[in-house]
């Protein structure tokens, strides 16, 4: 399985992969995991590979690789879609983030970014900020698209609730536990 991560620097990608990585590796398989920081600490993109399977060699996915992206924020997705498979799912959060260009007037965000990406792939996009929000935090942003991601998948709810208890510190387990119920149990 192909899944690339795409989102902005400070969206919580990173917990995402790492939760990702580890309910693979309980489920059995060989994982593998590649980070690629942007100018992630500046609200630029972050993009991580996780591949995992009987045995992974390399953790790189390439162009018409990805079994599925989720895809934290709009542009990113956009971005991110040559690297979808053909039949391969697209998970993505209806937030925009402007970057760089468009906060300076030198570009601006495009337009129906949604129906293009409708017109090319298997889409189903969710507004997980308002869900974040319902969970009691919207930087739970990224545990409620885990919650759709593990939905897509053929791994049990529970092995994914278990590694996010023993992933997400005490104090936010709670948050992070109702962000996830709301991302599994979107409509699709």
């Amino acid at each position: 399985m192909n899944i690339m991560i795409v989102g902005v620097g400070g969206q919580g990608t990173l917990l995402a992969s790492r939760i990702l990585g580890r309910v693979a590796i309980e489920s059995g398989h060989d994982v593998k995991i590649s980070e690629v920081h942007g100018m992630s600490q500046r609200g630029g993109s972050v993009v991580t590979y996780v591949k995992y399977g009987d045995k992974i060699y390399s953790p790189i996915i390439g162009e018409g690789e990805a079994d599925i992206i989720l895809a934290f924020e709009m542009l990113e997705a956009y971005r991110a879609l040559p690297y979808l498979r053909k039949g391969g799912r697209l998970l993505m959060n209806t937030q925009k983030m402007d970057p760089m260009p468009v906060i300076t007037g030198a570009a601006k965000y495009p337009e129906n970014i949604e129906e293009k990406l409708a017109a090319k792939a298997d889409l189903q996009a969710v507004d997980a900020l308002t869900a974040a929000r319902a969970a009691g935090n919207i930087r739970a942003v990224n545990v409620v698209l885990i919650g759709l991601l593990a939905k897509s998948t053929d791994v049990d709810k529970d092995v994914w609730t278990d590694v996010i208890k023993s992933t997400v510190p005490p104090k936010f387990l709670d948050v992070n536990l109702k962000a996830f119920e709301l991302g599994y149990n979107m409509p699709e």
